[in-house]
């Protein structure tokens, strides 16, 4: 049953979960310790789009990662290995949720944000073309500078200037940087994403992504390459601070692949009324509606502390369209 903030939202959201918004029990206080640590731990235990991420890692670095000393040279024998397979990973990640959500409409409307279908012929898209456009977008410059990074790591790491782990002997800190790495990437993605707000380089660069007002599986990689390279630069930390190469995948994965499932456009995948895994995020669909909120994630509250949040009430959605009419009027 809709509640009561679910029936005022009915002409603008199909669907949208209980509201308002909760941002981490992590940094709310009182501290609950049961609730901190259920939402530390739980992603990597059950069927979750982290836990998919991680077990993509091991398999990859395992089986798919060849000799690490033949990287000290630059070939284009090992990069395009890494290139086709990422090209591989993200088609059939991005296609397959595509097909089942969209062109096949296997759940129909259950749990989809957005009753409004993907745009076609209009002339604000690559293309004419929505999903053209947003294909694209996500091969040509996301799947590209993902792969670009990944080179250079395990370049650094095959001549020595980056350091690594191995896994025996760092057991903790293995699992200490699976708890970090959502915070990290929560605190990451606020401050580039509000700098990417910046009118001169919205107009220039961040507006190609906003061309996605009601998003799809391919839209989440659909950017600019300026913004892809810092969208995914929050990668850099481990050519610093050592770790294990499959938390270097796992961070990767996060980045590249995490925007598919965020930009679903459905909360939920789900087969025969019978829940997969989570997928769409309201929150950041959210500030694909509106813009001006609502930069970071629900891990770090940044939002909240600088008065970005949008809990997805009504009375957020004035104050976000006033922020907005005075931010722009200043331009």
């Amino acid at each position: 049953m809709m509640n009561s903030e679910k029936q005022n939202d009915k002409k603008i959201w199909n669907y949208n979960p209980s509201l308002p918004i909760s941002n981490s029990p992590v940094f709310e206080i009182p501290w609950v310790p049961r609730s901190v640590i259920k939402r530390l731990t739980f992603r990597w235990i059950k069927l979750t789009p982290a836990l998919i991420f991680l077990l993509l890692a091991v398999g990859v670095y395992q089986f798919l990662v060849i000799d690490v000393s033949k990287m000290a040279t630059l070939s284009f024998t090992w990069i395009g290995e890494i290139l086709l397979r990422n090209l591989i990973i993200f088609i059939l990640f991005a296609g397959s949720m595509h097909v089942y959500l969209f062109s096949f409409s296997k759940q129909g409307q259950l749990f989809k944000f957005d009753l409004r279908e993907q745009m076609k012929n209009n002339p604000s898209f690559t293309f004419r073309d929505q999903v053209l456009d947003n294909m694209f977008w996500s091969l040509a410059s996301g799947v590209t500078i993902w792969t670009l990074y990944e080179v250079m790591y395990f370049w650094g790491i095959a001549n020595g200037v980056i350091p690594s782990l191995t896994f025996i002997g760092n057991e903790i800190w293995f699992f200490v940087w699976m708890l970090v790495l959502p915070l990290l990437h929560s605190s990451h993605f606020y401050w580039v994403h509000r700098f990417l707000h910046w009118p001169p380089l919205y107009r220039r660069v961040h507006s190609l992504h906003h061309r996605n007002v009601n998003v799809g599986p391919w839209s989440g990689m659909s950017m600019h390459p300026v913004e892809t390279f810092v969208f995914i630069s929050s990668v850099l930390i481990h050519f610093v601070i050592p770790s294990h190469p499959i938390i270097f995948l796992l961070h990767l994965y996060m980045k590249a692949i995490g925007p598919i499932f965020s930009h679903a456009g459905y909360e939920k995948i789900v087969y025969k009324d019978t829940k997969i895994i989570d997928a769409g995020d309201f929150h950041h669909q959210l500030h694909h509606r509106y813009f001006e909120c609502n930069y970071g994630t629900t891990e770090v509250p940044w939002d909240k502390w600088f008065n970005t949040f949008h809990d997805g009430t009504e009375a957020a959605t004035t104050a976000t369209n006033e922020r907005r009419r005075k931010k722009y009027s200043r331009v």
